[in-house]
């Protein structure tokens, strides 16, 4: 079984929902991703979203173009990252690859598909992928048990969004807000609406990112959501290289995943419903 249908299976049967961090590979160093990584592992992340830096990125918001910008800048490259991949010690913790199609198409599908599973990746989010096109990418993943999560935003189409989510394995990564990634003071009501149709339509986990920076925010999602994605609280903290120590950083991204992890899974705390709608 692929480790992220694992990992659902496995927090499904005990009530718990997925923390879900994101850093980009390479910023400030590729050694410095793996330690954080492993901090994030420590600190209660279910699963790690690993981005590849990639100068004209889909979605993202300007904390994580300039993450991106900056791994850029010391010549960060996908087999650098495949092979600091392989490294990683974060066990029990499934690795999930946030790459534009560019990369995949310039390597080639196939070639990608492999060298990523091989180094540790367990699925890929292609948020530049469109539907349409994307038949072929998922032919070649499902054949290596290899999932490829697809999103739904607050403005698809229903009919649109019911396909998106036939199409998307592991879990369905659902947009939060309209618009690009980044720390939000509230999320919209109507999310709550939106994961409860999507509820209806499939049985995958649903997750939800964009804007999640807060322990409120993500104890509000507890209740409708599979697990949460949190990207740009986290590469924020790696604006600082360069002022403050990799300690110091560490420590930083270690206490807000604590906090996050915590009000997504309460210690002792009452165990949420595992469907809404």
């Amino acid at each position: 079984m692929n480790p992220i249908d694992a990992l659902f299976q496995r927090l499904r049967s005990q009530g718990h929902k997925a923390f879900i961090p994101f850093l980009t590979a390479g910023d400030p160093d590729l050694a410095a991703t793996a330690r954080l990584a492993r901090t994030l592992a420590d600190q209660g992340a279910h699963l790690l979203e690993i981005g590849f830096p990639y100068s004209d990125p889909i979605a993202d918001g300007p904390v994580i173009q300039a993450s991106y910008t900056r791994a850029l800048e010391r010549g960060v490259h996908v087999e650098d990252i495949f092979a600091a991949v392989s490294q990683f010690a974060v066990p029990d913790t499934p690795l999930l690859a946030m790459v534009s199609y560019s990369l995949i198409h310039r390597r080639g599908a196939e070639a990608f598909l492999q060298r990523a599973a091989a180094v540790g990746f367990s699925g890929a989010i292609v948020p530049d992928l469109p539907l349409e096109e994307s038949e072929t990418l998922s032919r070649l993943a499902v054949q290596r048990d290899f999932k490829l999560i697809h999103l739904v935003t607050p403005t698809t189409p229903r009919e649109r969004a019911r396909a998106i989510a036939q199409r998307s394995t592991g879990f369905l990564y659902c947009v939060s807000v309209t618009g690009i990634t980044g720390e939000r003071d509230r999320l919209p009501p109507e999310l709550l609406e939106q994961l409860a149709w999507l509820r209806r339509q499939t049985d995958l986990p649903l997750c939800v990112g964009f804007g999640i920076s807060r322990p409120e925010q993500v104890h509000m999602l507890r209740a409708v959501a599979d697990g949460i994605i949190v990207g740009s609280a986290f590469v924020r903290q790696l604006e600082k290289a360069g002022r403050q120590s990799l300690d110091a950083i560490s420590a930083a991204i270690g206490e807000l995943a604590q906090s996050l992890a915590a009000a997504l899974n309460p210690p002792g705390g009452s165990r949420p419903p595992l469907a809404i709608g």
